[in-house]
């Protein structure tokens, strides 16, 4: 019976894996809001906001367990603890995830830190 009850469960979270990424794929394809003119698309481009579809785009890019770590980082708010215990993983391999992921996401974005420039507009 467990096993059985273990394969609906994979089968679950397989079909919600695969949407996540096909939403993340659409909000890359999105453009971004009021970039009508060319003044509005240079502006769009270089704020965080600019980077919305790219950022979703490199997120959906990330490996499975590597965009596990990084949405329950930033997202859920959690800690390296929280993380490795919600996904049953050594604490070491949070880290390790967590910093690929970035960098994955760094690159993706041509170096661009989006949290850096929600900084910059905010103070």
């Amino acid at each position: 019976m467990r096993t059985w009850l273990y394969g609906i469960a994979t089968n679950l979270i397989g079909k919600h894996r695969r949407a996540e990424v096909r939403g993340l794929r659409a909000r890359e394809r999105l453009p971004a809001p009021g970039a009508e003119g060319h003044a509005d698309r240079v502006d769009a481009r270089v704020s965080a906001q600019g980077l919305r579809g790219r950022l979703a785009g490199a997120i959906a890019g990330l490996p499975d367990g590597e965009r596990d770590v990084l949405l329950l980082v930033a997202l859920a708010d959690l800690s390296h603890e929280e993380v490795a215990a919600a996904l049953g993983v050594p604490y070491g391999t949070v880290g390790s995830r967590l910093s690929r992921a970035r960098k994955r996401v760094r690159e993706a974005l041509g170096g661009t830190n989006p949290m850096r420039e929600v900084e910059d507009d905010h103070g």
